[in-house]
């Protein structure tokens, strides 16, 4: 039963599960037999749309996809996909990056004994009517080195899996902290050179970069061991195809096995049937459970996008670790009410920036999906374009607003705290939060200069006055005379000011005549009802 109204487009074959778990939320259609014609004339009608790697989503035809909110990629890359038109769309791109990971990593493995063990060649020879025993013998990987470019998902589960042959493991990732490569017990290698100097085996697990392309060429070649043998079964141009060819030809590098290639698909060229070369058509994602597990994984992504929840696989909103995710996810409905909350309270007619400070134990964290939580709080209604994760920062950028990040590794109250400040053409405006027991209930700590301490609220009232004996009853006698209910209150006064702040929470939006009645008082600066 599809009560809001959403479709959902599956243009290729995925597991059926996933399609039955589009099912119980949304309308599905699938597009599987669908020329791109078709597709084009009739992509207006989803809000999601499902893909795998033959359809390619350009700009003009995104551009037709008036209703689309998310598009699904049921794989690794999203090569076909034009995500800067997504983006700009505040379209979510998601893809299922780890869905293939033990298939990658197991078929490194193979390739790896295959090339070691020379068993494709000597297949060849016997199905060929020729017993070669001698000719094929190969050699053992226990006691060898493993070298590994790229220690992500992949290359973590490829080292494990060396380990447990008896291989000696060293890697080459700065993006990876010291302590990972400790708990693997995997040799940490400050340069891919080291690397190079030490390995027997070398496999590649870089993602595909302007910067990573070629990363095997002749000045790599000349740095590695003789005798060494490459694995490849992540990206074609990670390495230099014809510099392989020379270093095969010198001796300098005795094989390779190689799963993908610059240009797919491929049937012909200078590598194949070299000797000490094997080569499979890009099987490394290529088993059935993989393909399932992508196709479902996909499938929950869409439904977490237009259910409104986090999209943790999106490829144009900031990614965290899932250990990042688990301190810092539930603190992101506190960071979009205190950006609603600083908008709320000031009286701007422009906003110039926008400065967070992450306070405490939050300096130690990657908070990018905090800032644009905050951003999402900030301009919601105020941007003819719906905000969301992917398109917060582009819309504040061609606003002209600036957004400042800030750490503070002490927190003088709490362990953590995030401070939320708008600067306008009038003035700024701070408000503070933070997140309490394990569930990170969000609280608001700070407003207006003062500091209190009350759990967050859909409706609120602020009230700055002079701070004398009698104010927080004629506050509410005045909520009394109007029916309104006070939920809560908390009152904020530093030691030997004159000004305090009362903040209230209510069951319902506060009417504006009772924050008149208030503030038309003797005493009274200033009074504000906001509902987030």
């Amino acid at each position: 039963m599809n009560d809001n109204g959403y479709r959902v487009l599956v243009k290729e074959k995925i597991a059926d599960s996933g399609v039955e778990l589009l099912r119980e939320k949304f309308d599905v259609d699938l597009g599987v037999d669908w020329d791109d014609g078709e597709l084009e004339q009739r992509i207006g009608d989803y809000d999601a749309i499902l893909i795998r790697s033959a359809t390619k989503l350009t700009a003009p035809l995104i551009e037709k996809g008036t209703r689309l909110k998310v598009i699904g990629r049921a794989g690794v890359g999203v090569d076909n996909v034009d995500v800067p038109a997504a983006t700009k769309r505040g379209i979510i791109v998601a893809n299922a990056p780890e869905a293939n990971t033990i298939a990658a990593a197991e078929h490194t493995m193979a390739l790896l004994l295959a090339l070691c063990r020379n068993i494709p060649q000597a297949h060849a020879s016997l199905v060929g009517h020729k017993w070669e025993r001698s000719k094929f013998g190969g050699m053992e990987v226990y006691e060898k080195t493993l070298g590994i470019l790229g220690f992500g998902r992949i290359g973590t589960y490829v080292a494990e899996r060396a380990k447990s042959f008896g291989m000696h493991v060293v890697a080459f990732d700065p993006f990876v902290s010291a302590e990972r490569y400790r708990d693997l017990g995997v040799e940490k290698a400050e340069t891919s050179d080291e690397v190079y100097a030490k390995a027997d085996l070398i496999t590649l697990h870089l993602p595909k970069t302007p910067e990573t392309a070629g990363w095997l060429n002749d000045e790599a070649f000349a740095k590695m061991r003789d005798g060494v043998r490459i694995i490849n079964v992540a990206r074609g141009e990670l390495i230099d195809h014809e510099a392989l060819q020379r270093a095969l030809e010198s001796g300098k590098v005795a094989g390779a096995a190689l799963d993908v290639f610059p240009e797919e698909p491929i049937t012909e060229h200078p590598l194949f049937g070299m000797e000490g070369v094997i080569v499979t058509p890009h099987l490394g994602a290529s088993t059935a459970e993989a393909q399932d597990r992508a196709g479902v994984i996909t499938a929950e992504q869409v439904v977490a996008a237009l259910e409104g929840d986090i999209v943790t696989n999106a490829v144009n909103i900031p990614r965290l670790s899932a250990e990042d995710m688990e301190q810092l996810g539930p603190l992101m409905p506190l960071c979009t009410k205190l950006g609603r909350l600083a908008m709320a309270l000031g009286e701007a007619s422009s906003v110039e920036r926008i400065q967070i400070s992450y306070e405490g134990r939050l300096a130690d964290f990657d908070t990018r999906l905090l800032t644009i939580s905050v951003l999402n709080g900030v301009l919601e209604g105020h941007t003819e374009e719906p905000v969301n994760f992917v398109n917060a920062h582009t819309l504040a950028e061609e606003r002209g607003i600036r957004v400042a990040e800030q750490k503070e590794p002490e927190s003088v109250d709490f362990t953590e705290v995030v401070r939320v400040e708008v600067v306008s053409d009038v003035g700024s405006n701070e408000v503070a939060g933070t997140g309490f027991g394990p569930k990170q209930v969000p609280h608001l700590v700070s407003v207006y200069g003062q500091s209190f301490n009350m759990e967050m609220a859909d409706n609120f009232a602020f009230f700055r006055y002079r701070d004398q004996p009698g104010m927080i009853g004629r506050v509410g006698a005045a909520f009394g005379h109007h029916g309104v209910n006070i939920h809560s209150a908390a009152v904020g006064a530093a030691e030997g000011a004159d000004e305090a702040v009362m903040a209230i929470t209510t069951d319902a939006p506060v009417p504006h005549e009772v924050i008149d009645e208030i503030t038309g008082g003797n005493d009274f600066y200033q009074g504000r009802a906001v509902s987030l």
